[in-house]
C-alpha cells in the first residue's frame, strides 16, 4: 500500500488573505510557509505573513487558523469586526462621560451597541474614515492594556458569529453552565492549584464578584448581537414572573460562555475607562489573561462551550428583522 500522502498547505507562498491579529482581520500576504514541526510533515502548517500597510517588523509567523480566504463573506466579517470595535470604543467613551458626571467611582455604564458585529453598513452610509479607528499599536498603547485572546477561543468567537448572524440561530437558554458557574469553577480551581492566601484568596473573589456585575450590566449593552435582542425581551420578561423558573436570576446565571467570552473581548476598552491605578490594571490583567488560558484548555473547553444552537420560529425571525 502507497503511503498517505502528506498534507498540503492551506495558503501558498505570495497569496494574498485575510489575518486575525488581536480581535481584527487585516489584510496580509503570505512571505514564507513551513511545518510546524520540521520532523512531523503532518503536523500543519505555519505561515510568515506581512499585513497591509503596516512595517515589516510586523511580520509575524501564524498558525494556519488565524487566516482565511479572501471571499466577500470574509471581508464583511473583517468589516463587521472593524465596526464592532468603533462601537466599543464609542460605548466605552460615553460610559466614562456618563459615569463622571454622576459619581467619582468606576465608570460602569455604557450605551447600547450601536452597530452589530453581524454586518456592514448600508449603502450610502458614511465611510469609516481612517482616524476614525486609530492604528493598533497606537490604541494599544493608549489603553495600556491587552488581553490576548487564545487562539482556540477566537475561532469559537469566530462560530458563535456566523450561527448567530449568517446562520440566523440562537443560543439555547438558560445555559446548562451559565457564566457565573464558568467563573465560580475557575475560582475554586485557582484556590486548589495556586494555593492562596487569605489575602490572594480574598482579591480572586472581588475579580470573579466584579466580573459578574460586568457582566450583568454589559449584557444587554454591549454582549448581543442584534439578532438576539428580542430573545433577552423574552428573557427578561420570564424573569419578572414571579412564578417563573427564571425569577429571581441573574444575566449571569442565564447566559453562558459564548456570552462570557464576548465580555473578554470588551474588558480591556471598560478597563481603559476605570480610575483603577496601573497596579491594579496589571494584576487584573493577569488575572483575566490567566483565565483565558484556563478555559481555552481541556476539559473547560468542550464542557463550557458546548452550546445546543437552535433556529427560532419565523414568526421571531420577523420580529428581530422588524427591529433593526
Amino acid at each position: 500500500m502507497a503511503p498517505a500522502a502528506a498534507p498540503e498547505p492551506l495558503f501558498r507562498k505570495d497569496e494574498k488573505a485575510l489575518c486575525f491579529h488581536h480581535e481584527l482581520l487585516y489584510d496580509a500576504k503570505v512571505l514564507d510557509v513551513k511545518p510546524l514541526d520540521e520532523d512531523d510533515k503532518k503536523s500543519g502548517f505555519q505561515y510568515k505573513v506581512h499585513y497591509k500597510g503596516w512595517k515589516n517588523t510586523w511580520d509575524d509567523w501564524v498558525p494556519e487558523d488565524r487566516l482565511r480566504k479572501v471571499t466577500q463573506e470574509n471581508r464583511d466579517l473583517a468589516n463587521s469586526l472593524r465596526q464592532d470595535m468603533l462601537a466599543a470604543q464609542r460605548a466605552a467613551r460615553a460610559a466614562s462621560t456618563a459615569s463622571k458626571k454622576k459619581t467619582q467611582g468606576s465608570a460602569r455604564g455604557s450605551e447600547e451597541r450601536q452597530t452589530s458585529v453581524a454586518a456592514a453598513g448600508p449603502r450610502g452610509q458614511k465611510r469609516l474614515r481612517d482616524h476614525d479607528l486609530e492604528k493598533e499599536e497606537t490604541f494599544q498603547a493608549r489603553r495600556a492594556v491587552r488581553i490576548p485572546m487564545p487562539d482556540r477561543l477566537k475561532s469559537l468567537l469566530v462560530d458563535d458569529w456566523e450561527n448567530v448572524t449568517k446562520n440566523l440561530q440562537l443560543v439555547s437558554l438558560p445555559s446548562k453552565r451559565p457564566a457565573g458557574i464558568i467563573l465560580d469553577e475557575y475560582f475554586a480551581a485557582q484556590k486548589a492549584q495556586r494555593r492562596l492566601s487569605a489575602v490572594e484568596t480574598d482579591i480572586l473573589e472581588e475579580v470573579i464578584a466584579g466580573l459578574k456585575e460586568y457582566f450583568n450590566r454589559a449584557l444587554g449593552r454591549l454582549l448581543l448581537y442584534r439578532f438576539e435582542r428580542e430573545q433577552l425581551f423574552e428573557i427578561h420578561s420570564e424573569m419578572e414572573k414571579p412564578t417563573s423558573d427564571l425569577a429571581g436570576k441573574t444575566y449571569a446565571d442565564i447566559y453562558g460562555g459564548e456570552h462570557l467570552l464576548r465580555l473578554f473581548v470588551t474588558m480591556p476598552e471598560l478597563i481603559a475607562q476605570t480610575n483603577m491605578d496601573a497596579q491594579s490594571v496589571g494584576r487584573l490583567r493577569e488575572e483575566l489573561t490567566s483565565m483565558l488560558s484556563w478555559l481555552s484548555k481541556e476539559p473547560q473547553a468542550s464542557t463550557f462551550f458546548s452550546s445546543v444552537y437552535t433556529s427560532p420560529s419565523q414568526e421571531y425571525i420577523d420580529r428581530a428583522k422588524a427591529s433593526t
